[in-house]
């Protein structure tokens, strides 16, 4: 997790649209938290993936969460799953492409079934009212990776807050592709995180740009509450 926009992009924004936010409100009822691969493989000490900064976001998502639920809107936990080669839930073109044969090995022992880094962390504040998504590809929303689009338009659903890592992969393309399926989109720059501060901001300079509302959590908590009192 790092800072904000830089100073060089808000520029840019506000000569694109004379103003850096995109959105004035929010209807909390029609608003999920979509937190994305917030599991054990990332931010445990002992799992094959972990950097610190994705324990860093673990507090602010629970922020956003609690005031989400509070205003009637929902959470939504979406966790990276692959299954075994040969099977539909294994992603060939990047397994066995993008990978080296031990990063494979790694990939596949740590979110299959059964993995106990496949988990959400504990500090999560997970509760039984929120729904859990298993995604197969980086973006949540497209229709190889699960069924998230279809469950959100079910339950009337048009705004996403996307929060969680990496910024610039699995939050990046999730709020992308959720943009270009018509729902309004906002990513918390303090409530996402990416392995190193470069590739954050990589993912908030692209995402900012024409995909999402990029605003602080205390931002994205003063909307909700704000829709709530209205």
């Amino acid at each position: 997790m790092s800072g904000g926009i830089p100073d060089d992009l808000k520029i840019v924004l506000s000569g694109r649209r004379d103003r850096l936010e995109v959105f004035e409100s929010l209807d909390a009822k029609k608003t999920a938290l979509l937190a994305i691969d917030m599991q054990k493989a990332w931010t445990d000490p002992e799992g094959p993936w972990y950097f610190p900064e994705a324990r860093e976001v673990i507090e602010p998502i629970n922020r956003i969460a609690s005031t989400l639920r509070l205003g009637g809107g929902r959470v939504v936990w979406i966790q990276h799953v692959t299954g075994s080669p040969g099977t539909p839930e294994y992603w060939a073109t990047y397994l066995d492409n993008f990978l080296s044969e031990a990063q494979r090995d790694g990939a596949l022992a740590a979110i299959q079934e059964g993995s106990p880094f496949r988990d959400l962390d504990p500090a999560l504040d997970v509760q039984e009212s929120d729904m859990r998504i298993a995604k197969r590809r980086y973006s949540a929303m497209i229709r190889t990776s699960s069924n998230l689009e279809w469950v959100l338009r079910e339950q009337g659903i048009d705004t996403v807050i996307v929060a969680g890592v990496q910024t610039n992969m699995c939050v990046e393309s999730t709020a992308r592709d959720a943009m270009m399926l018509d729902f309004k989109v906002f990513m918390p720059h303090d409530g996402s995180a990416a392995r190193t501060p470069e590739d954050h901001l990589a993912g908030l300079r692209t995402v900012a740009q024409v995909f999402a509302d990029i605003r602080s959590v205390a931002d994205l908590v003063a909307l909700i509450e704000r829709s709530g009192s209205t």
